[in-house]
Formats: structure tokens, sequence, C-alpha cells
């Protein structure tokens, strides 16, 4: 006789043999399978043909990632330029290591990114594994609700373009839910298992803020869990130590830093109030275009649920928190959810899907009761999820649809758009120039990686000086408004001025304060569909190649 195991449903108490269960669990793999095939697919939306190639390109801040990458793969260490003084300009050491790998096997360069983005695939893909698991369990084992919320998260255009254009979320994000389940799994047991710190620790090698989630985590099980929090305290703080501080040792010896070039370059030389205050605006855009109604309900339940259906909205506020404090992300102009906020919602949607899968069947016993149709909680419930993924994924109006539902290339991606348009003149700056000449960029990965020039970064990122400033704000409201982290210091004076590029490829604002020098002494040429300076008589640019034209629009 088959062994069964009753589980306490939302809805019904079942048992593992039933039609019913078998066919939750079916519908589960079809939504894996299907969703791998959508991440294949939105992974050919992002590329690319440039003569007659196809290429295949990150985020622009990944590109960065994959300099270091390359650079260290070659034998030229973690450093941006070759040669250079070794700046930690990204903030994902194991993301690049993992790069650094995938540049050792022999591919085209135009098909390297493409290994990345599989990756972010395979991992996504397993996340969803993982928020069934913790739908189940927070559900206590209700096959609709971990539908629901697996629909949620697979569908969730911030998740998947964060991830699939080869940012470290993807990692961050699976290692999030699986501290989760593993968490919920203490719980229910009323065991302690280290693993969930050792997960979260670790993890902080990928992305240092990855300390936030932990202490989330340690906060939590000290206010449930009192007879292991002796334990947790242990645990907790001693796996995030040793990560921290090996790696805060590596950083001190390897780049004279302890705290990655990026950290001063956004958390430094700008007052904490506007940029709080810049993170609290854009933290209630992303809640309204989300639907405020939507984003509370799980909120609502979280007295029906106990600690159990408090946890996961316990991780996303720290993140929430995180994000405020930070002043947000530089791209929030797109829409959802940022990176920070993006890892926690996993749990999010499980909490939502359960609070529409109780909320619809109240909804349908006060109208109809005893006469409602067989069946229609189910649709009720279909149509709310629905409803929560078109809303969800209105990111910047109806026409991040078109982006979701890869009707149009997703953000900076595909043919004719940025990443395509940098590509095209990465090659050219490449024909035109020798191997010695500098080039100077505000978008400091694609145009550096595919051109394979020493690069001058305008906006610090990758240079210790520029860093350091302070950042230039603009006067009243918009000193917050227009916060972008990341994007609010440069010094052309120093950058092009005193270090000379051959060629400035593009500039950030105020521009008019650089433009008398580079007219003085640098001249307006068209390369790969795009107006540059050239240093005059630059000994490292070919002038009399056939891409050099005269252009008469500056950049």
């Amino acid at each position: 006789m088959a062994h069964t195991r009753d589980h306490s449903v939302d809805g019904g108490s079942r048992t593992d043999s039933s039609p019913a269960l078998r066919r939750g669990s079916l519908a589960l793999w079809v939504i894996f399978t299907l969703f791998a095939v959508y991440a294949v697919c939105f992974i050919l939306r992002t590329s690319f043909v440039v003569a007659g190639e196809r290429y295949f390109s990150l985020f622009d801040d990944a590109m960065v990632s994959m300099r270091y990458a390359r650079n260290l793969a070659r034998g030229d260490g973690l450093t941006w330029n070759p040669g250079g003084l070794p700046v930690e300009g990204f903030t994902n050491p194991l993301w690049v290591a993992y790069m650094a790998a995938v540049h050792l096997i022999p591919l085209p360069i135009a098909k390297t990114s493409l290994v990345i983005q599989l990756t972010a695939a395979v991992l996504l893909t397993i996340n969803l594994v993982f928020v069934r698991d913790m739908a189940l369990s927070l559900s206590r084992g209700s096959y609709p609700i971990a539908i629901g919320a697996t629909v949620l998260t697979a569908t969730y255009l911030p998740i998947n373009n964060w991830s699939l254009q080869g940012m470290e979320v993807s990692v961050l994000l699976l290692a999030t839910s699986v501290a989760m389940c593993i968490a919920l799994q203490s719980i229910d047991e009323g065991r302690f298992r280290p693993s969930q710190y050792v997960v979260l620790a670790a993890s902080t090698l990928v992305r240092l803020d990855m300390a936030v989630p932990l202490a989330s985590l340690l906060l939590f099980h000290g206010l449930v869990d009192r007879p292991n929090r002796r334990r947790h305290i242990v645990w907790g703080v001693s796996s995030l130590a040793v990560c921290l501080v090996l790696q805060s040792l590596f950083r001190l010896w390897y780049f004279g830093d302890l705290l990655p070039n990026t950290y001063y370059l956004k958390m430094t030389g700008y007052p904490a109030i506007p940029r709080t205050m810049r993170g609290l605006l854009v933290l209630a855009q992303f809640v309204w275009r989300f639907n405020p109604l939507l984003f509370a309900l799980p909120f609502g339940l979280i007295a029906a649920r106990g600690w159990r259906g408090v946890f996961p909205l316990w991780m996303l506020t720290g993140q929430m928190l995180y994000s405020v404090w930070v002043g947000g992300d530089a791209w929030e102009y797109w829409g959802g959810s940022n990176r920070y906020i993006t890892i926690a919602m996993p749990g999010f949607f499980v909490m939502l899907s359960y609070a529409l899968f109780h909320g619809t069947r109240h909804l349908l016993n006060e109208v109809a009761g005893a006469r409602r149709r067989v069946g229609a909680d189910g649709v009720a419930f279909a149509a709310a999820i629905a409803v929560t993924v078109a809303s969800a994924n209105s990111i910047h109006g109806p026409e991040a649809w078109a982006e979701a539902l890869l009707i149009r290339a997703p953000l900076h991606t595909g043919a004719g758009d940025e990443n395509n348009h940098e590509v095209e003149e990465a090659i050219a700056l490449r024909a035109v120039t020798t191997a010695d000449a500098t080039i100077a960029v505000t978008r400091a990965g694609t145009i550096p990686y595919f051109s394979d020039r020493r690069g001058i970064d305008l906006l610090g990122k990758t240079d210790r000086h520029v860093a350091r400033e302070t950042s230039r704000g603009r006067p009243g409201l918009r000193h917050f408004a227009d916060f972008r982290p990341g994007h609010t210091k440069f010094d052309y004076r120093y950058s092009i001025e005193q270090q000379m590029p051959d060629i400035v490829a593009q500039l950030w604002t105020d521009r008019d304060e650089i433009r008398p020098y580079l007219r003085r002494y640098y001249r307006t040429m068209l390369l790969g569909g795009a107006c540059v300076y050239v240093r005059a008589q630059s000994p490292h640019v070919m002038w009399g190649h056939a891409l050099m034209m005269e252009c008469d629009t500056p950049p």
C-alpha cells in the first residue's frame, strides 16, 4: 500500500495521491517549463545583429563587471583598464569571478554575454521551485496559492529584466528564497537551522548589501524564536562576520580600500536627508504604480496568519527600508521594484496570492453563498491573479506590457536601442584607434568592453578620484527628486583636461562647462552612427580611416 501524507490544505484536506494535488503539481511543472522557454525568448529579444553577426550584451553595469572579469581571465588582475591601478568599480565580486571563468571558454566576444544570461535563466527557474515550496509551506499545502505565487513571480518584469540582463539579481533572488524556505521549515519544525545564515552570509560575497536580509532574518528570529535566540545570534553574527572580514581584508590588501569604490561614489558627498527623501519618493512611486490596494492586501492579513505570515513581508520591509536609506536606484524612471526590493518580491507574491485566494473566496461566499457554481472559486482566483499580473507589470504605464510580452525589446536592449548603438560605436572605435588609445565614457561597460580600449570613466564608478568628490545637486525640490545614485559626480577638468582622452565618446550633464575646451582641442567626428570628440592630431587615431567622417552635431 502506497504511503500518503495528509496536508492541512487551505480550502480543504487532501492527500498526496488525490487527483487535485497531481493536477496542481503538474500545473506547476508546466509553469516552470513555460518560464524557461520565455526566458530564452527574452534573451534572444535583447540581442541584435551588427555587421552580420548576432551580439548579446548585458545591462551596462553588468558589462562593467564583464570588463573586470575579462581582464582577470587574461591575467591582468581585477582592473578596469589593463595595467591600471586596481579600483573596485564593481559590487559583485563572486559574480565577477564567475564571469571570469566564463571568459576562459573559447567563445567569440559577441556570445560571451549569452552564457551569463542563460545562467540567470537557470537560476530564475530554480527560484520558482523554491517559491512553490515557500507557498506550500505558508498555505499549509494549497496548490492554487502555490500556482498563483509562481505565476506572479515568473511574470514579474523587473525580476526578469534585472536578472536576464546579467545583473547579479538572479543569484541574490535565489539565495533569499532558499534562506526563507529554510527559515519557514525551521519555524514549522521548531528546530534551529544554521544553513539559513550560511546561505545569506555567503551571498554577501556576491553583493555586500546582502547583509541587510541577513540582519532582517536575524532580528525576526530573535523576536519569535526565543528558545533558540542565542544560537541565532551566534550563527547569524559569526557567519556574517567571517564573510565580511575575509572580503574586507582582501579589499584592503588588493584595492587599498575598506569598502567598494561604488560606496564612496553613492553614499558620500551628498546630504543624507535629501538622499532618503528621494528614497521615500521612489518607494511611493513603486507602490503607486503597482497598485496601492493590491500592495496593501497581504499586509491586511498579517494578524490572521501569525508570525509565519509576517515573515515574507518582514523581509520585504527590510529591503524597502534599505532602498530608502540609499536613495533608491539609478533606474527608478523605468518603474517597478528596483534591484534592492526585487530580491524579496517572491515572498511578497506568496502572501499576495494567499490574500487573493482567500479574498475571492470570501467575496463569493458573501455574494453568492451556497448558490455559487462549482469551480467559481477557481475562476475568480484566476481572474484576480490575471488582474494582478497586469497591474504589477504596468511599471511605466501600459506600454511596459510591450516589453513584458517581448513585442518591444526590454530596457536599453534590442535592435536600434542603446546596447545596439554602443556595440556598433565600440566596434568603430576599435577600428579607428590603436591599442593605446583612451576613450572617455559615462556608460562604463558596453563601449569599453567591446572596443577593448583604455577607458576614462567620467562618472567615477571605476575612478577613485571622482568617486570621492562632492555630488552635484539641483536647487530646491529638484535637489532630491533628480538624485540618481552613482550619477551625481563628475569632474570634466580632471577627467578630460588633465587626462586628455583621445576620444570623448559620451558626456554627462553641464556640458557647456567643457565644450569650449573640447572645441579648442578636439574635432567632432561621426563614428558608428554617433558623434564623438576626437583629439586633434592624436597619434592613437587613424585619421585616414574610411569610418572617420566629419560631424557638425556635438555629442
